[in-house]
């Protein structure tokens, strides 16, 4: 069983990158629709001083942090009786998923701070990122084999996002041109580290559903009945649920925003076009728009 600074940690660092991620894919289609490409990772174009890799520093820190704090731990673990499989290499597994994360994050720096002997391409990078995203697939999808129960489910529907998050990077490499593509990577990273804080306050804070415990050993979490197991799990889909609903409406903030702050012409265009081309289906082939819909 994991606990509760260790989901906290990894969900501010997804959750950061995906808002982010988010914002800046809908700011960088409402300022210029026609050139919209999609991004491994965004740069922070602000009039103050922070640093444009900001993104970077943040992903490829964060993850050598985390990596430092499981490998510190599997040593702890270890220590006295040798190496015992189900608790220092549990922080192995975890250091394992996060070298991956920091070698995305390092490969992109460098890509920018060396392009003349790195010089990586945004769908390149997508597919990097979509290879740490495939590590951290295995790694829930094995290694959640060991949890049961109540913890099993809400590692399972975290499988379920990370799943996404592996086709939205691929997607990204293959459609560079796709809004929807960026836009759905940047919320389902988001929806990543809401879910592992989800996580966190259900499996080892104060939202532990009733009818169930930590036993006495703390590294299970026991139901006192089937029904009360099954009313945990549908707990945990309508808390998904609400996660979902969250990312929609930052979503649908962020393209408000942006759209009035940076509304490009062809947003309008576009928007008239699509609403025309709603009214000519309404009216059928037979009506005054017969030409337009055939074309």
């Amino acid at each position: 069983m994991g606990s509760f600074n260790g989901h906290v940690l990894p969900g501010t660092l997804f959750l950061a990158v995906g808002l982010w991620r988010v914002w800046s894919a809908v700011a960088r289609f409402a300022a210029d629709p026609p050139s919209f490409r999609v991004r491994a990772w965004c740069p922070l174009e602000l009039p103050t001083r922070a640093p444009r890799l900001l993104e970077l520093y943040v992903v490829a820190g964060g993850a050598f942090l985390d990596m430092c704090l499981e490998l510190g731990g599997g040593v702890l673990a270890g220590r006295g009786g040798g190496v015992a499989p189900e608790s220092s290499l549990i922080y192995l597994e975890h250091a394992g998923m996060l070298l991956m994360f920091f070698l995305f994050g390092a490969l992109a720096l460098l890509s920018q701070k060396c392009t003349r002997y790195l010089p990586l391409t945004d769908g390149e990078l997508c597919l990097v990122a979509a290879t740490a995203f495939t590590s951290e697939f295995l790694l829930f999808s094995y290694h959640s084999g060991t949890h049961m129960g109540l913890e099993g489910y809400y590692h399972h529907l975290l499988v379920i996002l990370i799943g996404l998050c592996i086709l939205t990077s691929v997607l990204g490499a293959l459609l560079p041109a796709s809004f929807p593509v960026d836009v759905a990577a940047g919320t389902l990273i988001a929806l990543q580290g809401l879910w592992f804080y989800q996580t966190a306050l259900t499996l080892y804070g104060p939202m532990l559903p009733d009818g169930c415990d930590r036993n006495a050993k703390g590294d299970q979490i026991d139901c006192s009945s089937r029904a009360a197991e099954e009313r945990a799990e549908q707990l945990a889909n309508f808390q998904l649920f609400g996660a979902v609903f969250l990312a929609f409406v930052y979503v649908l903030g962020c393209y408000a925003v942006a759209a009035a702050r940076y509304g490009h012409p062809e947003l309008v265009t576009m928007h008239g076009e699509h609403v025309a081309a709603l009214e000519c289906r309404g009216v059928g082939i037979g009506g005054a728009c017969a030409e337009e819909c055939v074309v």
